[in-house]
């Protein structure tokens, strides 16, 4: 747990510098020259855009604690890889969507909460994969060096 709360603390500057490289990558790409720190969207939810700036930098922190803090589970030796994935992923969504939902970066309906909730889990999917096999090159690398 100590653990967890470490890397939470680590994780809550990490996820405000990667929601804030998003909004200047998103800017120049969809911006016509100018920066969108927010989707006007949340601005007009929360009265003011310095408003929804505030709340945003706050939950993108708070999207960066918990990915941290979640990093603990792949540690756990009590747990098989599928419940590790599972955890993972089940937490992960349940950071993911609410935080998109209020930030409006997904559409405010079911088919849009749907649609952003397969896109992540595609990512995900794709993500694990990457990552299994690249493990599992390395697992294999240094059996073979014990074996020697």
């Amino acid at each position: 747990m100590k653990k967890a709360l470490l890397r939470g603390l680590i994780g809550f500057p990490i996820g405000v510098t990667i929601g804030y490289a998003i909004s200047i990558f998103t800017s120049l790409g969809f911006g016509n020259g100018s920066y969108s720190a927010v989707v006007p969207e949340m601005a007009e939810q929360f009265g003011s855009e310095i408003a929804a700036v505030i709340i945003q930098f706050l939950l993108c922190g708070v999207m960066g604690m918990v990915f941290a803090a979640m990093s603990v589970i792949w540690e756990s030796e009590r747990l098989n890889l599928a419940v590790q994935s599972g955890i993972n992923f089940l937490l992960s969504a349940c950071t993911m969507i609410p935080i998109a939902y209020v930030c409006y970066w997904t559409e405010h309906s079911l088919s849009g909460i749907l649609s952003y909730l397969g896109i992540f889990a595609g990512i995900y999917a794709s993500i694990w994969v990457a990552m299994y096999f690249v493990y599992r090159a390395r697992i294999k690398e240094i059996n073979a060096d014990l074996n020697k």
